[in-house]
């Protein structure tokens, strides 16, 4: 039976920016919009944190019984390292999409926006079918597609739109920056994990690229926050603070670069998460007070 420490391990608490970070910048957009909400801030951030935790679960229960996981680079899979048995880890995962569920529909009924709920359906079906289901897209190269989609435009644009009611193309902007920095870690974890997804047959886009082009990916994504921060400081000036991401950038794509592999890479996942995160609070208050 898996220890809570292993349970807290398995949920890859690393990822937990790519929830927290575009919520971040949603809420900064709708203040800077005139509309705030604390109620409807807190759901949007429990449907993303319980989102990203149940994909988590569930690619370790999928992840695990097909067997791919067992020969793995990077942190403890539960299923995989056969610390938990597989229907225990499912079990988490629907508890997590449950939540999810339940929180959307409040927000839902407290925004009377109810065809929102399909897009929250959409959510689940695509945190499922990652690595779920007999032709998951996360095996098709689409990952990194369906990483920019929801965690980058659905999040950010859905998190202002419950709270103000509408988008502008600054809010557009930041939610393709918050996309392109929630798929470039995505690739650096594939990146990390070519040489084992080759063996099993798993096809993520990092695989059909090759690792000289998926480093170029990755630079090119860690790349455009930043000059979406640049456009949108010609109409808001204190957007520029995202720059301040820029030090946590810079050991990442060094490393990546430098042809690093293996665990080598960790630090890139840790480093980009947290420029993630950093990025989106500065453009949040930017977007809010400036």
């Amino acid at each position: 039976m898996a220890t809570v420490a292993q349970w807290i391990e398995g949920a890859r608490l690393r990822t937990l920016p790519n929830a927290i970070a575009p919520v971040l910048v949603g809420v900064g957009a709708a203040a800077g919009l005139g509309a705030f909400d604390a109620v409807r801030a807190m759901l949007a951030l429990v449907v993303a944190l319980a989102l990203i935790v149940g994909v988590n679960y569930a690619n370790d229960y999928s992840d695990g019984v097909r067997g791919t996981d067992d020969e793995r680079v990077g942190p403890l899979r539960l299923v995989g390292s056969g610390v938990a048995e597989p229907p225990v880890v499912l079990r988490a995962a629907v508890a997590c999409f449950a939540l999810a569920a339940v929180a959307g529909l409040v927000l839902v009924a407290l925004s009377g926006q109810w065809w929102l709920i399909a897009v929250g359906a959409l959510c689940i079906a695509g945190a499922w079918f990652y690595t779920g289901g007999k032709r998951p897209y996360g095996y098709a190269g689409l990952g990194e597609i369906a990483v920019f989609v929801f965690f980058g435009l659905v999040a950010v644009l859905g998190t202002t739109f419950v709270l103000a009611e509408r988008v502008t193309g600054v809010t557009i902007g930041a939610a393709v920056a918050v996309g392109a920095f929630s798929s470039a870690v995505l690739v650096a974890n594939n990146l990390r994990d070519i040489p084992t997804d080759e063996q099993v047959g798993k096809r993520t886009l990092a695989v059909l690229l090759g690792d000289r082009d998926t480093r170029a990916l990755y630079t090119a994504l860690v790349i455009v926050p930043f000059l979406l921060s640049t456009l949108i400081g010609l109409r808001n000036p204190a957007a520029l603070l995202g720059f301040l991401a820029v030090p946590l950038v810079v050991p990442a794509l060094r490393r990546v670069l430098r042809g690093f592999t293996g665990r080598s890479l960790i630090p890139v996942l840790r480093d980009t998460g947290l420029a993630m995160l950093v990025w989106s609070t500065a453009t949040a208050a930017g977007l809010a007070f400036g």
